[in-house]
């Protein structure tokens, strides 16, 4: 038996290859769009994908089914109460799917989509009758279960599926054998949780006996205790949970389409007419300088989830970097569902020599603060992390405006004064100083290093 993880840091995204060595068959279970490696490593290995398995409708990503089907001819399989736009195989619960002696059974496990199913993985060569292995999905991750409240799940509340997800605990995950292992679909830093752990396999006794969330309580208790405290979801979720439905482009197809290179004159006349401009460098090469209503969105951060919070989920996009800079942005974008990419500036910004469209702001280092905040004109300060981050510590006088709520409270920014942006490390702070240029602000600075660095780090050249 072969049972592959491959973890996808970016996105805390977990996929699966799973197979019979000596009957050279196997399935794939919830791929990333960019599906390589799997269709690499199964030739290597000598087998022919034949399945690929979906757990539910990933919100977070955009699943890599149409591209392994595409490619290999694989079915397409998930749980019957999930509709599809192709060509699909329905499991009913319990039903199994054979690969030589390794048989994978389908367990309906609603709560956190209507649709969601484990996949229980046996190995009939070495027995059998215990599941050696259970592919959970987003149903129950490794020291937190999946969160009932997401916008994806139309047509169900919070509640129905809380209890959806209580029962699939209780009643079917957690009657398994303790040594059956735990490999979910995510781990820490998704937002499909609150608590996810930093591992990335368990077994179902370590959870039982560890999780928060599968303590005993009433159902009740566990609906309102999965539910509060989670993180905000981005407002792509319900975008690409529709499109995981949906037969649509292949992302071959869409980074064929879209990776073009543009002369500057066709960039400024495209971004006139509502693209949108993603410059993908650091931020401090940014501030130095960069072409006007452009945004930075490095890929130094967790770029993919940040596009996803700020950009439009329809209008074009147009990329400023280095080719190679370039071709990793629109996998990584390709990868959550931002498709429309109309191309990139050619030559990058080097290229931009007009000094009417270029753009530039301070970042402050925090000696620079600290005499700022002192003067006889003080900065208004704006802290762009989330609510429970500026909980925790924050400076006097910040405004809290989580940066993915900064373009929806403009007018709680004076235009007439000096604005300093703060987040933790300064990633987050350039993005949004890039907002607030875009929106026609004028006086933006923001504190290099965040307030990570706010206490006793000196200036750096040039800072």
């Amino acid at each position: 038996m072969i049972l592959e993880q491959y973890y996808l840091q970016c996105l805390a995204h977990a996929s699966y290859l799973v197979g019979d060595e000596a009957a050279g068959v196997a399935a794939v279970v919830d791929p990333q769009r960019d599906v390589q490696q799997y269709l690499d490593d199964a030739k290597a290995k000598g087998l022919r994908i034949e399945y690929v398995l979906l757990t539910h409708f990933h919100a977070d990503f955009v699943s890599g089914h149409l591209e392994i089907a595409r490619r290999t001819g694989a079915r397409i399989a998930l749980s019957a109460r999930g509709e599809t736009e192709y060509p699909s195989m329905g499991l009913a619960d319990g039903e199994s799917i054979q690969l030589g002696k390794v048989r994978i059974q389908g367990l309906q496990t609603p709560g956190h989509t209507p649709e969601s199913m484990t996949f229980l993985v046996f190995d009939e060569a070495a027995g059998g009758d215990v599941p050696y292995a259970a592919l959970t999905g987003d149903t129950l991750f490794i020291g937190d279960v999946g969160r009932p409240d997401l916008l994806a799940s139309i047509g169900f509340t919070r509640e129905e599926l809380g209890g959806m997800l209580y029962d699939s605990l209780h009643e079917k995950l957690m009657k398994l054998p303790d040594e059956t292992l735990v490999y979910p679909a995510h781990g820490a830093g998704s937002m499909c949780g609150k608590a996810l752990s930093k591992e990335t396999v368990s077994t179902i006794g370590e959870q039982r006996a560890n999780s928060y969330a599968l303590q005993p309580m009433s159902k009740q208790a566990f609906i309102e205790l999965v539910s509060e405290g989670q993180p905000e979801a981005p407002k792509y979720f319900v975008h690409d949970a529709i499109l995981n439905r949906k037969l649509r482009k292949t992302l071959d197809q869409s980074l064929e389409q879209g990776l073009r290179a543009l002369r500057l004159e066709e960039v400024v006349r495209l971004a006139n007419a509502g693209a949108q401009l993603v410059d993908l460098r650091e931020a401090d090469e940014f501030a130095a300088g960069f072409l006007r209503g452009s945004l930075d969105i490095g890929l130094s951060g967790k770029f993919a989830t940040w596009a996803g919070y700020v950009l439009d989920l329809e209008a074009p996009i147009i990329l400023v970097g280095d080719r190679e800079q370039v071709e990793e942005a629109a996998v990584r974008l390709g990868r959550v569902g931002l498709d429309q990419l109309a191309g990139y500036l050619d030559g990058g910004f080097e290229g931009v020599l007009e000094p009417e469209l270029v753009g530039r702001f301070e970042r402050l280092c925090v000696a620079g603060l600290r005499t700022a905040l002192n003067s006889d004109q003080a900065p208004f300060l704006v802290d762009v992390r989330t609510a429970s981050e500026f909980a925790e510590g924050h400076l006097d006088g910040a405004l809290n405006i989580p940066l993915n709520h900064i373009e929806e409270q403009l007018d709680e920014i004076p235009r007439d004064r000096d604005v300093v942006l703060l987040c933790r490390s300064g990633y987050r702070s350039a993005l949004g100083a890039s907002l607030l240029l875009r929106a026609g602000f004028d006086r933006v600075r923001d504190l290099q290093g965040g307030m990570q660095a706010y206490d006793g780090v000196a200036c750096t050249a040039g800072a």
